[in-house]
């Protein structure tokens, strides 16, 4: 293997390599998967679960696309939920609960039966670069292989340090090493670089909690699931989690810690993140909250360790103890692990290309919190999509992009390139403009079709999305063109408190209405009876039931998105030299020579570039 060429060689085995390598090697590229553990390959570092709000919707568009969270999500699970089912469908979010051992367990086994795939177990020390091109790696053990593109999925293993009060130890995580070489040779290219921080809480053993003084959190009682493969299944028995709070009496005993906190001593100086605090920072800022919710999380179907949700803490290891053993249900508990935090080097991703590819060296390309970011799902995506367009590359193919109005993927890249980011970004649905239309619902009917061009989603993938598709919009023509008279639909408006009609009409105006649901129509003869008779199943069923209520909001949202769109295709000459447009604000000029849009529409959305700029720029362009 030492003397082979490789088409892509993937660097680093988390959700981000692991999905990297897979899409490679199942286009067709001769691939290399290298990891400083083959033991730890799709290992969950933080919390045993995937899913959760625009979390969920982004594994629904790696499976649509042909990757594989979507499928070990649901071979692992033991719990499953729908979050913001309350909510209008856009919000939806699918959330599982994973054994943490199996998850791990079936991603190696997938790729283990990928063809195109090798493994070598080993630290990347170090790039080969050419000419400004990536032509290989080399290896900790002075080894090179060389390659016609790379993909560096780290996670948080460049130059890592561990916290744990006031020891800290260099690791990429715990009980494993750093990475060291990688970080000094790129900023050596030019690459600009930085520091973040991320957390975890401590292990316990379950055995040590009293469940019985916590409220018991189970899963859906009519479980889905993540892949629209029909190869997985939903869930016949779940495990439920449990949640307790902390008190004033734990943050108490957890201010006495506060001094010998990295975080408040000065010896932690990058960003966490924001949105996923640590204990004692949520102490600090909410300081008029006398309470924090706790989940307390199962880690497998037959392991006793638990997960304690909420409580992610580098402070001292006999602080974390002490301050755990004050919150209810945990009076006896018993640690596997503490808490820790974890620094570690990132580069700003305004240094990509779309296509995750790096502007200063060709063939290299950067995906997962390398960029910025946090959460497996994330991480999971942007491997996808560069494992994608490495292959491409090599194959001498067109590249492969989503834009805003196309995928969540589509928006946390273009969100990264065109804005950077200085803390770790995670994805929330408030992050799309257009997430009426990315729903978790459709991500088949939106990707499916372009997996399918790419090679990695399969034709009976493609024929099912085609099938669903068909009999949800056969079921909409139905709703659109059979009527139903004033006896049979009155008595189930009535129920609901909504106005009766006085002569019959289509159904459509009537299951338009907002407090009108499918099982409320169901209840008409002639609707129950067509889906018996076209044997509708769940799916088709939901989706009929969102394009006829929410027909309004989807068509409205998608003729704004058609109307950006066209910014979408005004190019922008490679290496545009903005100093000349004089008439353009000096913080614009600054910021588009800085990331290098390619598209006016990606100008546009960047920080400190106005409309009057764009303006601007198209004059110039001779638009």
């Amino acid at each position: 293997m030492f003397n082979e060429v490789y088409d892509v060689i993937v660097v680093g085995a988390g959700h981000a390599g692991s999905e990297a390598a897979a899409a490679a090697a199942n286009m067709g590229s001769k691939t290399l998967l290298v990891t400083m553990n083959l033991q730890n390959i799709a290992q969950m570092s933080c919390n045993p679960a995937m899913g959760g709000i625009a979390k969920g919707q982004i594994v629904r568009e790696i499976d649509a696309l042909g990757g594989y969270s979507g499928i070990v999500s649901d071979t692992s699970a033991i719990q499953f939920k729908m979050l913001n089912k309350s909510k209008g469908p856009a919000m939806w979010s699918p959330r599982v609960q994973s054994d943490r051992m199996r998850f791990a367990e079936d991603w190696r086994m997938l790729l283990e039966g990928t063809p195109n795939l090798d493994f070598y177990q080993d630290m990347v020390s170090g790039l080969l670069v050419e000419n400004d091109e990536v032509v290989g790696v080399k290896t900790g053990l002075g080894i090179s292989i060389k390659a016609k593109s790379v993909v560096l999925t780290n996670g948080t293993f460049l130059n890592g340090l561990i916290h744990i009060g006031d020891k800290n130890f260099g690791g990429g995580r715990a009980g494993e090493r750093a990475v060291t070489g990688i970080t000094e040779q790129l900023v050596g290219l030019g690459f600009e670089s930085g520091r973040m921080k991320t957390g975890t809480p401590p292990r316990v053993d379950g055995r040590s909690l009293d469940y019985s003084k916590m409220s018991e959190q189970p899963g859906d009682e009519n479980p889905e699931k993540f892949s629209y493969l029909d190869i997985t299944k939903p869930l016949e028995k779940q495990r439920s989690c449990h949640m307790t709070y902390t008190s004033l009496e734990v943050h108490d005993l957890l201010r006495e810690g506060f001094d010998r906190s990295p975080m408040f001593n000065g010896r932690i100086k990058s960003l966490g993140p924001r949105y996923c605090p640590s204990i004692e920072d949520k102490i600090n800022r909410f300081a008029d909250k006398d309470r924090h919710q706790l989940f307390i999380e199962p880690e497998g179907w037959n392991t006793c360790e638990v997960y304690v949700n909420g409580f992610s803490t580098s402070l001292p290891e006999d602080v974390q103890f002490k301050a755990l053993r004050s919150v209810v249900g945990f009076e006896n508990v018993k640690f596997f692990r503490p808490g820790y935090a974890i620094e570690y080097d990132y580069f700003p991703p305004t240094q990509l290309k779309h296509t995750l590819e790096t502007k200063l060296v060709r063939g290299l390309y950067f995906a997962g919190q390398i960029n910025g970011t946090t959460g497996y799902e994330e991480a999971a995506s942007q491997g996808l999509m560069a494992g994608i367009n490495a292959s491409l590359k090599v194959q001498e193919k067109e590249a492969f992009t989503l834009k805003r109005d196309e995928a969540y993927i589509g928006v946390l890249i273009d969100d990264l390139i065109t804005k950077g980011t200085e803390e770790p970004y995670r994805m929330f649905t408030s992050r799309a403009e257009y997430r009426t239309l990315l729903r978790q619902d459709n991500a088949d009917l939106r990707l499916t079709p372009k997996g399918f061009e790419l090679g990695l989603a399969s034709e009976k993938r493609l024929k099912r999305m085609e099938e669903k598709h068909e009999a949800a919009k056969k079921f909409v023509n139905f709703f659109e063109t059979t009527s139903v008279k004033p006896e049979e639909i009155n008595p189930i408006l009535e129920r609901k408190n909504s106005a009766p009609v006085k002569q019959s009409g289509k159904i459509f105006k009537v299951f338009a209405r907002p407090n009108i649901e499918m099982d409320d129509v169901r209840g008409v003869e002639s609707i129950e009876r067509y889906i018996q008779d076209n044997n509708l199943d769940r799916e088709v069923i939901e989706q009929t039931e969102i394009q006829v209520k929410y027909a309004g909001y989807i068509a409205k949202e998608k003729s704004n998105a058609d109307k950006l769109s066209r910014l979408e295709y005004v190019k922008i000459p490679a290496n545009f030299d903005y100093s000349q447009i004089k008439s353009m604000s000096f913080e614009a000029r600054e910021k588009l020579r800085k990331i290098q849009p390619a598209t006016v529409s990606q100008a546009s959305r960047i920080s400190g570039v106005s409309p009057n700029d764009i303006s601007v720029l198209l004059v110039y362009m001779g638009r």
